[in-house]
């Protein structure tokens, strides 16, 4: 980088008066003419007015706009609260269907379970009764000879 671009790089910001004293008129040389003197402050402002109007114009300009997107934004937020209030009441009258869905096959699971320990249980009852069928007699043989022995009885054949 050469000096006058450092220099140029290092020069602090112009304010803008003193950019427009830059073209304050600095007078002829030589004798001074005679006459009125002429208004500065009249013509800088003639000079800068329509400029410094048209700002004010784009600045109303962009008021109105951020203003209008305001609006919209705002316009945006309920209509998308609205929607999630409208999404989450069909969530929760879809709910018990869904959970209903979601437990069928643990309940199938379970009622296949339970109708697979019911047979079994069935048949091991199926079982018990027949040896309690068989043994029945020979039990029934017991218990009479022991209460006859107990009463001191004999039995009676028929």
């Amino acid at each position: 980088m050469t000096l006058k671009e450092q220099q140029i790089v290092r020069r602090p910001p112009m304010s803008l008066r003193d950019f427009l004293e830059r073209f304050r008129p600095a007078g002829t040389p030589g004798a001074s003419a005679t006459g009125v003197p002429a208004d500065r402050t009249a013509e800088r402002t003639a000079e800068l007015e329509p400029a410094l109007a048209r700002l004010a114009d784009v600045q109303q300009e962009a008021s109105q706009i951020r203003a209008a997107a305001e609006q919209e934004a705002e316009a945006l937020r309920q209509n998308a609260a609205r929607e999630a209030a409208r999404r989450v009441g069909a969530a929760r009258e879809h709910a018990p269907e869904v959970r209903r869905q979601a437990a069928e096959p643990l309940q199938r699971e379970a009622r296949q379970e339970a109708d697979a320990l019911r047979a079994a249980g069935d048949r091991t009852a199926s079982a018990i009764r027949e040896r309690a069928l068989e043994r029945m007699p020979h039990l029934v043989e017991l218990a009479v000879a022991d209460a006859l022995r107990l009463t001191g009885g004999k039995r009676e054949e028929p």
